[in-house]
């Protein structure tokens, strides 16, 4: 138990510094820089010093902000709880019952009796240094009594007054995770996303920081909600000079209503800080994933994805042969696209219809699988069990099955609807197809699609909206799926990267993120995927030598150097690859398979080039003792020759030989013979190349070379 004073958490360079005094929801007294140990007359003093005086016109007393601000404190912003009891009991003041300190956690119960509501809270402070904070909120009242309706639960976390600038992101499909930066003026920056996915377009982290912040300098603190369904992240500072960050669910009207016993659990909602700008803030994100015991821990199968090679034109003998190029260059994973299941000749019909069609496959995959598995590869399918074609005999066999308000269907999107997986029928279903198509041809991997947002989400025939408990039965049927098949890895891919949040990542080994293979676009998706996301969750592939999204066309240095900084695949028809770039890609999954011990456990650095046309990045391992960047060329820059690159990340006092690394060493620009250091490499101080770096070459656009650095004695 818990005294009810101060606690001071404290972890890789941060610290949490929680008010639990007056009986109260707990406060947050401190969140950033570690301030090392503090007794409690400093923890007390340090809250008094926090506290302002009151101004004219406000209610007459200091307003706390606690971890779910509530109104009865006389708190004016945005609630944490909202909800009501048939328009009573709408706003909450919850009492402490009982505080539980162990280790770097704080479990809170409290009770507003009036409301006939309990609050159980949770937050701690991770070995990463990452916050991560939810509640879960039970109703109190006596059978018969009127529901407690919710309106949503946000929990907040507060930022100092010289974070003044936010960063977000948006997207869309084929252009996700693109940033945003604005001013944190006085008032709520709010992003509510009622996609019923974590979106395309979704905020991802939503950050703020001192003027200027980049990937090394300034203060920056971000928060993450944890949940693939609606959510509501926001950006709040008032006129009293408090600011914060705070998110949550956002559940649809109704959808969330609590008997006499019955309890809502919020996602998690996540925090983290970076003292020296955006890398160290993703750091701890990464951190915390890597720290998880079901991490993918085994080396990151290079992929053959084959939907950009075939479509839903599956012909055994042309997938065979791709098969045969995949297996010659390299790759160790054999992924089967959508078209393999009944009427799935295009993308009007079939879903929903989890057998394999009969008149493409008379001998069901086998043939395919065990030629696949002879050639030395694993064999994945692609499955979007979420979703139905009206054109099928699912839906023409089970019509209340479709998620709709009850008298009407939703706009289709992809030609498509969204499968009841709250209908317990529906589940079951879809359950025992995927549990048997696993089993059936022991399947190690799944790519499992969802290609829409929700509109008009409800239960039939009721139509009540049914967002909050599709979220929930999908995560429990990745969760039932995976204990019945304890070897088998599932990608959450959504049109691309329309599902990438902690949640989904608890039950899942990657994220397809992008249906972008585009490099151009792809520097950019991943780069800001990459302040979530750690490399090896992140699919990332080489296709065609012409985009199939953009029509853009790149060499295969500049395509394989961007895929190289993730899950490392081909998304390409090899068939029609001359020898010759077969040869090259082959190389690249060397070099990959050389180097993924280093990407997929390193630490992730960006260098904030003031070129804007060249873009520097790279990881470096844990121990300092070995690095590999990329110089990335994504625009014509106005100035040429170029001037220095400086290799964050490096240790400071130890020696390191840096050199061109290849295949991808040959910059294609002009005047490559004038830089004196590239043929032979340089030896300097890690200090020297983090501070002051070296002359970067000329390139044209769009291309790319790699850097190897190794401490020498290593």
């Amino acid at each position: 138990m818990h005294d009810g004073s101060y606690l001071n958490f404290r972890s890789a360079g941060t610290a949490l510094v929680l008010d639990c005094t007056g009986g109260g929801l707990p406060r947050v007294v401190h969140w950033g820089a570690d301030l090392g140990e503090l007794g409690q007359d400093a923890m007390a003093s340090l809250a008094r010093a926090a506290v302002p005086q009151i101004a004219s016109n406000n209610v007459d007393l200091a307003v706390p902000l606690s971890l779910l601000p509530e109104h009865s404190a006389g708190w004016q912003g945005t609630p944490g709880l909202t909800g009501h009891r048939a328009g009573a009991d709408f706003s909450t003041a919850f009492a402490v019952t009982s505080l539980r300190a162990e280790g770097r956690s704080l479990a809170v119960v409290a009770e507003d009796v009036v409301a006939a509501l309990e609050l159980r809270l949770e937050i701690e402070l991770t070995e990463s240094g990452l916050v991560r904070q939810r509640a879960r909120l039970t109703s109190l009242a006596e059978d018969g009594g009127a529901l407690f309706t919710l309106g949503g639960l946000l929990l907040a976390l507060p930022v100092p007054e010289r974070a003044t600038e936010l960063l977000d992101m948006t997207g869309r499909h084929l252009r996700e995770r693109t940033p945003q930066r604005h001013a944190f003026t006085i008032g709520t920056h709010l992003r509510d996303n009622r996609k019923g996915r974590t979106g395309t377009d979704a905020v991802t982290v939503h950050i703020a920081g001192e003027a200027g912040f980049g990937f090394r300098s300034g203060e920056v603190w971000g928060l993450h909600v944890g949940w693939s369904g609606n959510h509501r992240s926001l950006a709040e500072r008032t006129h009293t000079g408090v600011s914060l960050l705070a998110g949550g669910e956002l559940p649809l009207a109704g959808e969330i209503a609590l008997g006499a016993g019955e309890s809502y659990t919020s996602p998690w909602v996540f925090g983290s800080y970076g003292r020296a700008g955006l890398d160290e803030l993703a750091g701890r994100f990464h951190g915390y994933l890597r720290a998880r015991p079901h991490h993918p821990s085994s080396p990151r199968p290079v992929t053959l994805n084959v939907w950009e090679a075939v479509y839903f034109n599956h012909d055994l003998p042309r997938l065979k042969e791709l098969a045969d190029a995949a297996a010659e260059i390299g790759a160790e994973r054999f992924v089967l696209d959508d078209g393999w299941f009944r009427g799935r000749r295009d993308d009007h019909a079939g879903l929903g219809d989890w057998y394999v069609d009969e008149t493409v496959w008379p001998d069901g995959l086998h043939p395919l699988v065990g030629y696949v598995r002879g050639l030395g590869l694993e064999f994945g399918l692609w499955v979007e069990p979420e979703m139905v074609n009206v054109n099928s005999d699912l839906a023409r066999a089970h019509p209340e099955w479709i998620m709709a308000t009850g008298d009407r269907l939703p706009p289709e999107s992809r030609h498509q609807q969204v499968l009841d997986l709250g209908h317990p029928e529906a589940y079951a279903y879809i359950l025992e197809r995927l549990d048997s198509l696993v089993g059936e041809y022991e399947l190690t991997y799944l790519k499992w699609d969802h290609n829409r947002d929700l509109v008009e989400a409800g239960h039939s025939p009721t139509g009540r909206a049914g967002v909050h408990a599709q979220t929930l039965a999908v995560y429990r049927l990745m969760d039932e799926l995976r204990k019945r098949h304890p070897n088998l890895e599932i990608e959450s891919c959504s049109s691309g990267g329309g599902r990438v949040d902690l949640g989904i990542l608890e039950r899942t080994d990657r994220v397809w993120t992008s249906d972008c293979i585009d490099a151009l676009e792809r520097q950019l998706i991943q780069r800001w995927t990459g302040v979530l996301l750690p490399p090896e969750l992140m699919g990332s592939h080489v296709g065609a030598p012409e985009a199939h999204t953009t029509g853009r066309t790149h060499g295969l240095e500049f395509r394989a150097g961007t895929a190289l900084f993730g899950h490392f695949g081909i998304e390409w028809d090899l068939t029609s690859a001359s020898p010759e770039d077969r040869a090259a890609l082959a190389e690249w999954i060397a070099l990959h398979k050389r180097l993924r011990p280093l990407l997929h456990t390193g630490r992730v650095v960006r260098e904030d080039h003031p070129d804007p046309a060249l873009w520097v990045h790279g990881v470096v391992a844990e121990d300092g003792g070995h690095a590999v960047f990329a110089l990335a060329q994504v625009a014509t820059s106005v100035q040429s020759p170029p001037g220095r690159v400086r290799l964050p990340g490096l240790e400071p006092d130890a020696t390191y030989r840096l050199a061109p690394l290849a295949p991808a060493d040959r910059p294609r620009g002009p005047a490559m013979d004038a830089l004196a250091w590239w043929g032979e490499g340089v030896t300097l101080p890690g200090r020297v190349l983090s501070e002051v770096g070296v002359r970067a070459p000329i390139q044209n656009p769009e291309r790319l070379v790699l850097l190897e650095a190794r401490r020498v004695g290593s």
